[in-house]
């Protein structure tokens, strides 16, 4: 391996070193006293409970981790949304898993909490996954009640999915391991079966204090809403377990013993070794993405060896498209190509940039792979498309909107990967988070904006600076400078993977090794619906 190799993989472990770290923290939940507390009351953490949960060797993706980081500053930070979700196998069927996290503000929910468990409930109905929702919360969060309780994205629309789900024929599990209150308390009962733990799990709409300032009743957790309670009396409640491994076994039971549906008959044979080893993936980018490399070594790195085929290898060059297989999945291959190259007519072409050319190239393959029933998979490091006169002459709107509409119509999954750049329209293009992928994940490289950190910082300079002259303020060099600085230092950290990840613009920021996996268990996760419709473009320009 040569110098440029080390070097490239030296600043790549070392950018998911700084994942991994962050990470540490972010599975503190609470902190350590807090996780203490929960001991004291013979609970499990949210993670443990995951852990006990899910078959052993089988991998289990994290969705949302990053969710709330760095937001929240000011009500001492919500660590992952104060909820654990991902996919998993329980009794050898991929779920989805949910978990409050009392260590959290009792695991209260905050605005990014509702989104993201609608996010984990958008997982579900789109791959028609069971859900398992390990329920320990305390409800909204009441200081900021008014972005988490009234409108269509928030808190209620929980519930509402819960009795869409049910009606789609998914399997929805609730297990009460601590609190249920108020409006929470829904959730479990709109699910197919409640569980409840002994001494700790809760289910009422208004809890004792509540009722004695409301009725003047007073009354004990346990006889207002405890397992016995709802087991015994109520009826609300289907199963009481004196432990929370005991719970967590008649989970494990009743999943063992779904029916196995028919599922989308993605391709799937058995699965290849990729041509170059997965650690050689390390060494393809750049230190900051700054040189351009070639993307068909980093598509070695992760497709079957020899699977990977190239549609119109010599025609828009600076996307590449190609059918291949992942761990044996039939997948089509979207992906930008950063190195420079040469056109059908001999010109240059930057790397990263989307032309006339490679967009009618994309959205030709695109409606291919939905005519053959083929999961999409889009490897984005795109800097937008080609612009000036040039390019508007020969249509790159038309062009870049037929790709777009190409994506945007598609009915086959669609797994997108954000290893670089992903910059304006180009994001859209290369199905970004607002064109529907079933999955969406981030190297810690990724950076997505309208544009370009550089040209960003200085055309907002100029906005403000002109601002100031209006106002008969006089701006000496220096003081450009000092506001370029200041502009650039906050754009670009408005386009890291840890601010997109917080915000849940992705599901999760992934080690570049694990990207094979990660899309092969999304595609797994995908063939679970047979339900494809079927594919339409309607109108677009030709």
């Amino acid at each position: 391996m040569d110098l440029t190799f080390n070097k490239n993989e030296d600043a790549m472990k070392l950018a998911y070193s700084h994942v991994r770290h962050r990470l540490e923290t972010i599975y503190e939940g609470g902190g350590k006293k807090a996780i203490q507390k929960q001991k004291e009351r013979n609970k499990l953490t949210p993670r443990e409970r995951i852990n006990y949960l899910c078959d052993k060797g089988k991998p289990f993706v994290e969705i949302g981790a990053f969710a709330g980081y760095e937001m929240y500053e000011e009500q001492g930070g919500c660590p992952a949304g104060g909820t654990v979700s991902g996919v998993g196998y329980v009794s050898g069927r991929q779920c989805i898993i949910v978990a409050n996290d009392q260590t959290v503000k009792a695991g209260a929910w905050f605005p990014i909490t509702g989104k993201k468990n609608l996010r984990m409930q958008e997982i579900a109905m789109e791959n028609r996954l069971p859900v398992i929702y390990l329920v320990d919360s305390a409800g909204v969060y009441l200081p900021m009640q008014e972005d988490i309780f009234p409108d269509k994205e928030h808190f209620g629309r929980i519930f509402r999915n819960n009795a869409k789900m049910s009606a789609m024929g998914i399997t929805q599990i609730a297990a009460v391991m601590g609190a249920c209150v108020a409006g929470g308390a829904y959730l479990p009962i709109m699910s197919d079966e409640t569980l409840m733990v002994e001494g700790n799990g809760s289910i009422y709409l208004a809890g004792p204090y509540l009722v004695k300032a409301a009725i003047g009743e007073e009354v004990d957790n346990e006889t207002l809403g405890g397992a016995v309670t709802h087991t015994e009396i109520s009826g609300i409640a289907d199963y009481k377990f004196k432990t929370e491994q005991e719970c967590l076994d008649h989970i494990k039971k009743i999943i063992s013993k779904l029916s196995k549906e028919d599922n989308a008959g993605f391709d799937k044979i058995a699965a290849v070794a990729p041509k170059n080893e997965a650690a050689a993936i390390y060494g393809i980018m750049s230190e900051g993405n700054t040189k351009p490399y070639d993307m068909v070594k980093l598509i070695e790195c992760i497709a079957d060896a020899d699977s990977f085929d190239q549609f119109k290898e010599d025609y828009g060059k600076t996307i590449i498209c190609g059918y291949g297989r992942i761990e044996g999945w039939a997948v089509g291959i979207v992906a930008n190509q950063r190195l420079i190259v040469k056109n059908k007519k001999g010109e240059m072409q930057l790397g990263g940039v989307i032309y006339n050319d490679s967009a009618d190239k994309a959205a030709r393959f695109i409606m291919n792979c939905n005519q053959k029933k083929i999961p999409l998979v889009f490897l984005q490091d795109v800097t937008g498309f080609m612009v000036g006169s040039r390019s508007e002459h020969s249509g790159i709107i038309k062009d870049g909107a037929k790709m777009v509409n190409a994506v945007a119509n598609s009915v086959v999954p669609k797994i997108t990967i954000i290893v670089g750049n992903s910059f304006g329209a180009g994001n859209y293009a290369m199905c970004g988070k607002a064109y529907d992928p079933r999955f969406i994940y981030a190297w810690p490289t990724a950076k997505i904006a309208v544009m370009g950190g550089e040209q960003a910082a200085k055309t907002l300079l100029q906005i403000q600076v002109a601002s100031l002259k209006a106002k008969g303020k006089t701006i000496l060099p220096k003081d450009e400078e000092a506001l370029l600085n200041e502009i650039t230092q906050r754009y670009q950290q408005q386009t890291t993977a840890y601010y997109a990840a917080a915000r849940l613009w992705v599901d999760a920021i992934i080690d570049p090794v694990e990207t094979r996996m990660m899309i092969a268990e999304g595609i797994a996760a995908a063939n679970h619906n047979k339900h494809i419709e079927e594919f339409k473009t309607g109108v677009l320009q030709v």
